[in-house]
């Protein structure tokens, strides 16, 4: 069979894997999956909603096997009934964003957002980002008006259509250049912001040998982005500018060296943040059940993965 692999920019690792033919040596027989290209959905309203979109595709004629995503979708997953299984997780990417308003805002912390508009993308590592900040100061989601950005985020927040922002890199490097910007919450200390990649639970159970080869790839592929950063920034520029979007290979580069690049077993503390998540998403109303994330977990996968980190 074809092990169908999905990927998008923003998991790095897999959109790598993807340009680099590494997987290819291992499973001739791959499909490559762009999850931008597939039916996204209906999009949910942001207040009371997630979009599925991710773990759909895991289940859909024509989606894939695996994927890798930010720290949300999982947890989505799972309070959509879905059976998948964490495959591993990557190591803090707290450089990679914050939440951040305008120089000149009158919001000084995050206990003055109430009733602000605050842009996110919604389902992904930004909403649960979010969600902690207001939970810190005693917020609730219901106390924001959360706006789905797309890829308009940039744009957004430079124009005041929205008064905060969960910007994260590159994009922030182009609001940077451009105006004045005040940090509200670091994600250090708050949240870890792992990259994570999952799967069926299925799959992985009856395709363990390809599952296994998908994992040596991205840890292969994740070495040699490590090592060659702007050559690896270089596909995310020709990606964007195919689309007819502008990138910058400077500023992709120092996103990619800011960030931490290998596959790791999924261990407790990063289950215990998933729990929180998923506790704190569900009492929101963002979810429509509670969820228990250890249900996600196979100890051979973990075992598989920690076979292939180096020593």
């Amino acid at each position: 069979m074809s092990v169908r692999v999905g990927y998008f920019p923003h998991n790095n690792s897999l959109f790598v894997l993807r340009h680099t033919g590494i997987l290819e040596r291992r499973l001739p027989d791959v499909t490559w999956v762009d999850l931008r290209t597939l039916p996204q959905g209906e999009q949910p309203d942001p207040r009371s909603g997630l979009p599925t979109v991710h773990s759909d595709q895991l289940f859909a004629d024509g989606g894939y096997d695996v994927i890798g995503t930010g720290f949300t979708p999982p947890i989505t997953a799972l309070g959509a009934g879905r059976d998948v299984v964490y495959l591993g997780v990557s190591g803090p990417r707290t450089e990679n964003g914050r939440l951040v308003v305008r120089a000149d805002s009158p919001i000084r912390e995050v206990a003055d957002l109430r009733g602000r508009r605050v842009g996110i993308a919604h389902g992904s590592w930004q909403t649960t980002l979010l969600l902690f900040a207001l939970d810190q100061v005693g917020l609730t989601w219901a106390d924001v008006e959360p706006v789905n950005t797309g890829a308009d985020a940039a744009q957004l927040f430079l124009d005041g259509a929205i008064d905060a922002w969960t910007g994260s890199y590159p994009e922030l490097d182009r609001v940077e250049a451009e105006t004045g910007v005040r940090t509200l919450v670091r994600t250090e200390g708050l949240f870890s912001h792992p990259s994570l990649w999952f799967t069926r639970r299925d799959f992985a159970e009856n395709h363990r040998a390809e599952l296994a080869a998908v994992v040596e790839s991205l840890q292969e592929s994740d070495r040699w982005i490590t090592e060659n950063p702007r050559a690896a920034a270089e596909f995310f520029v020709a990606d964007a500018e195919s689309r007819g979007v502008a990138a910058d290979l400077d500023a992709w580069e120092r996103a990619l060296r800011n960030r931490p690049f290998g596959v790791h077993p999924v261990d407790e503390a990063f289950l215990a943040e998933q729990q929180r998540a998923a506790d704190l998403l569900a009492a929101n109303g963002l979810l429509p059940r509670a969820v228990d994330v250890r249900g996600a977990v196979l100890p051979w996968v973990d075992d598989l993965v920690a076979g292939t980190v180096p020593a």
